[in-house]
């Protein structure tokens, strides 16, 4: 135990000795370049001098649990400062489209703020429960609310149509538990649980029921993420418009074709690498686009002249590559049609953005070469 002990205590005496010179020339640093800027201490960013609303509802900050509980999302929030950083920078490029969708569903902006706690406005996020995208929806519920999630494409990752499905899906919940605390409990925890609680206390007052930590956690962050993006300077965040992501702007092209487009013909005539139309359509799955008709997004000002040099990209690609197809017919699989056709069946369900669970229906055209 002495030994485990005395280890101890040198690991500790190690570290500080290495990182306290850091903090301190670090903090002279912040001194010297930004004089003018006031850092406040944890203690006084904590200390609540104005009332505190969200959608409407005051926070009741006299009741010392609610005060306690907010306390301290806001001081592991505020510790986080490069994540806090990025949420700054991440909601000028995304709000003003949250915002302009959140007005036409009649919703509060205050509402913009759960796609930030959910993902940190990253398409790409995902739970080990399978949430995925902006508003981490599960496919179940994505599907519910008008979102095509499947082998070739995941709007989830969409930001304008997540965000549309969210707001049917909270006006729903808004509707169903008449507040708007409730209907975002309900939204992390589930309608039935929250329905459960509800009943078994007696009490439809958020701050008033006792719910899964999670959930009792996942509003405050809210409650903070709001308060932090509306005062970033009272809590030390001297961001300058420089410093922001601008605002997602861009130009939409359409496509209508009874087959898979390339996604690389679309970059190439547009001018830009395939990786640009993955980032600026993040719910597209695989390498080519779906059949039928499709809007993509480019860069601003890619549009022009688009079609002609599409055209010619599209004429080309015919020209070399030839594809053929194969009509599925009654009875025949996947598995079939390639030994059929001497290919692969991963390059088959690669061409033709499938999964292996995927399923296809007589009629079918296939890509087979």
């Amino acid at each position: 135990m002495q030994f485990k002990s005395l280890c101890r205590n040198l690991f500790i005496t190690i570290i500080l000795s290495v990182l306290f010179p850091l903090v301190c020339s670090g903090a002279e640093a912040l001194k010297d370049k930004d004089s003018n800027h006031k850092f406040p201490s944890l203690i006084q960013s904590i200390r609540f001098e104005n009332k505190i609303n969200y959608c409407g509802i005051k926070i009741p900050l006299d009741h010392q649990d609610v005060k306690e509980r907010l306390e301290k999302e806001l001081l592991l929030a505020l510790w986080n400062r490069p994540q806090v950083i990025l949420w700054i920078k991440r909601a000028a490029r995304y709000f003003p489209h949250i915002e302009n969708i959140l007005k036409k569903h009649g919703l509060p902006l205050d509402l913009k703020y759960v796609p930030l706690v959910e993902s940190g406005l990253r398409p790409h996020a995902s739970s080990f429960k399978g949430a995925v995208g902006y508003w981490q929806f599960l496919k179940t519920t994505g599907r519910r609310y008008g979102l095509k999630i499947n082998a070739k494409v995941d709007e989830r990752r969409n930001i304008f149509k997540s965000t549309g499905a969210a707001c049917r899906y909270l006006k729903f919940l808004k509707k169903e538990f008449g507040s708007y605390l409730l209907a975002l409990s309900a939204y992390n925890m589930g309608e039935y649980g929250l329905k459960k609680e509800i009943e078994a206390q007696k009490s439809n007052d958020f701050f008033s029921l006792y719910l899964p930590l999670q959930t009792q956690r996942y509003i405050f962050k809210i409650f903070c993420a709001k308060l932090i993006i509306e005062n970033p300077e009272f809590y030390g965040f001297y961001l300058k418009k420089s410093d922001l992501y601008p605002v997602f702007t861009f130009d939409k092209v359409n496509f209508k074709s009874d087959f898979p487009i390339p996604i690389a013909l679309i970059a190439g005539a547009a001018a830009i690498p395939f990786k640009k139309i993955k980032d600026y359509n993040p719910e597209l799955r695989g390498y080519y686009l779906n059949k039928g008709t499709n809007t993509i997004l480019i860069p601003k000002g890619k549009a022009k002249g688009f079609k002609k040099s599409f055209a010619v990209q599209y004429n080309n690609w015919e020209k070399d590559y030839k594809p053929k197809f194969h009509i599925v017919k009654s009875g025949e699989s996947l598995i079939g049609i390639a030994k059929a056709y001497k290919i692969s069946l991963s390059l088959l369900l690669k061409i033709n953005n499938l999964s292996i669970k995927g399923v296809i229906h007589p009629g079918d055209r296939l890509v087979i070469e």
